[in-house]
């Protein structure tokens, strides 16, 4: 393995430079995209003071006679820093602060763990946690309050699913919510019920969760502080420098902010408010300008139309395959959605509308083909997920400037559950990236964070080859809905600027653009796919500062 940097260029994360100053870093192995999204390869970086890239070298070119600051890269390759279009910021901080239920492999083991947490933690008058999914387990249902109670009879419990659109509460929380047999569920929620009776099961569904999370104590700002700190932590670790926050409220905002008048906001963030309210109190009468050197902005507004397809709340054409009672359910209905897509285009705010189902999909592309007509101009109009489509409806997407903010590892998360879920029948337009990008829809991939790892390398390898990381299946789910290496490379970096009306800010490595670059053990391009998967991240660079580095073993 090639050695790492020089490690005196740590030095950088911390020294004021004078004006004018240039650092050259050299002797690289790089890789980047050109404007037309091809690969350009070259062996250095000349980067100004204002961590903006004024030169790029390739081999054979004449480097300056002198610089201020020179890093020797020792044959190491860099790449691009990789842009994460859909995370929620704060929740991969809090998730690593609460209880983590991701690798509860059944209801019992899951419950085990829940118990053990209780114990250790008896100061926390609540208990809280994320990450359960029982599609793992073999029971395959929903699990109970009465279950909860067994190990956690004493305190409040609220744990959210792994997707985030179901929580499960114990009957504490439950009580404490003054949620009872009479009690009706919102407009696009479910509470899952007893039957006879009707007393609250213990999981709710989508809006539903408001009636819990209304009595969960709110965190504090340095709790805000602390979680956010740990957020950057896991995302620079895995080479994300920037990332589009889904759901930003005005609490995220202020503890951005604070971060960024500290001199400690390490990532970009193109923030997407949590709804209208939020965007109003937030932004007022029009996008932000960039903050912090590009580092932050609020540009646009995060709606939802459906739910998630794992508690059956996507919002499908036809009932489920296995549970024919349903179809899913709008969180938003189509004239209040059409109302609010509205109201933000018209103070020129984006739109991220969520959309799984494919009745929901159809839904959001129709009314952008309506307000297109009035709201002219660069719009770029986004659907999060665009998870499951009618083949009828993708050809639709190309239109308007439509961008697809799609993740590829919830297709091999999620494969065996979508097959339960659709049949045979609906799977021709399920995660179908190739196709999407065929209609003219631009593509910008993430990882829906902490649904998913923030993990761009797993992420390309799955959009290469619609395997999981064993393989599985031979030949890939849906094979012909792979993407080219290039066009995986480029949902993660160029795309993802482009979603963010961010093109020309960062995303490249090219003259003008910020110096945002991994150090990586292999090369991405070469890399095969189980490889690939296993890239390490040995520096994180940001504006043309080191802000992270892999510790020597």
């Amino acid at each position: 393995m090639k050695r790492h940097l020089l490690a005196a260029c740590a030095a950088l994360t911390v020294f004021t430079a004078p004006a004018h100053a240039d650092t050259l870093i050299d002797n690289i192995d790089g890789v980047t995209l050109d404007a037309n999204n091809a690969i350009d390869h070259f062996t250095g970086l000349l980067v100004n003071d204002d961590g903006r890239i004024v030169q790029v070298f390739h081999r054979g070119d004449k480097r300056p006679g002198k610089v201020d600051y020179l890093v020797d890269g020792k044959g190491q390759y860099v790449m691009p820093g990789l842009i994460d279009s859909h995370v929620h910021v704060m929740s991969i901080g809090f998730a690593e602060l609460t209880l983590d239920l991701s690798s509860a492999r059944s209801l019992s083991e899951a419950l085990t763990m829940i118990g053990a947490y209780a114990k250790a933690h008896p100061d926390r008058g609540w208990i809280l946690g994320r990450g359960w999914n029982q599609e793992l387990w073999p029971e395959k249902r929903f699990p109970t309050a009465a279950e909860l109670d067994a190990v956690v009879p004493d305190r409040p419990v609220w744990l959210m699913r792994v997707d985030g659109h179901a929580g499960w509460a114990n009957t504490r929380a439950i009580a404490l919510a003054g949620v009872t047999a009479a009690t009706k569920p919102p407009a696009g929620g479910q509470i899952e019920r007893i039957a006879p009776g009707g007393k609250p099961a213990g999981v709710f569904v989508d809006n539903a969760t408001s009636l819990v999370e209304a009595v969960v104590p709110p965190p504090r700002p340095e709790d805000r502080d602390l979680a956010f700190a740990l957020a950057q932590e896991q995302l620079l670790k895995r080479g994300v420098t920037a990332v589009a926050d889904m759901g930003t409220t005005i609490e995220d905002w202020q503890t951005y902010r604070r971060a960024g008048d500290l001199g400690t906001l390490r990532i970009r963030i193109m923030s997407y408010a949590a709804g209208i309210d939020n965007m109003v109190l937030i932004a007022g009468p029009g996008p932000t300008p960039w903050l912090y050197q590009d580092r932050l902005r609020m540009g646009g507004v995060k709606l939802y139309a459906d739910g998630a397809l794992g508690s059956r709340g996507a919002s499908l054409k036809a009932p489920y395959a296995d549970a024919p009672g349903t179809k899913g359910l709008r969180i938003t209905g189509d004239t209040q959605l059409k109302n609010l897509m509205s109201r933000a285009a018209l103070d020129h705010f984006q739109v991220a509308v969520h959309a799984i189902g494919d009745e929901a999909n159809a839904s959001v592309i129709g009314a952008i083909e309506d307000l297109s007509q009035t709201y002219t101009g660069d719009r770029r109009w986004r659907i999060e997920h665009a998870q499951i489509i009618d083949p009828v409806d993708i050809p639709s997407l190309g239109k308007n400037g439509i961008i697809a903010s799609m993740q590829p590892v919830h297709q091999t998360s999620d494969r065996l559950m979508a097959e339960a879920r659709l049949g045979p029948s609906r799977l021709a337009g399920a995660y179908a990236w190739r196709s999407v990008a065929a209609s003219g829809a631009k593509l910008a991939f993430g990882s829906d964070a902490p649904v998913e790892l923030p993990d761009p390398f797993a992420g390309m390898a799955a959009a290469i080859t619609r395997q999981g990381p064993d393989g599985q299946p031979f030949g890939g789910w849906q094979p012909q809905e792979t993407v080219s290496r290039e066009a995986a490379l480029a949902a993660y970096t160029s795309g993802g600027a482009y979603a963010g009306f961010a093109e020309g800010r960062f995303g490249r490595l090219v003259v003008g653009e910020r110096a945002d670059f991994l150090v990586v053990d292999r090369d991405p391009m070469l890399a095969s796919p189980s490889d690939l998967r296993e890239t390490k991240v040995l520096q994180t660079w940001v504006n043309g500062r080191l802000v992270w580095e892999r510790k020597a073993p």
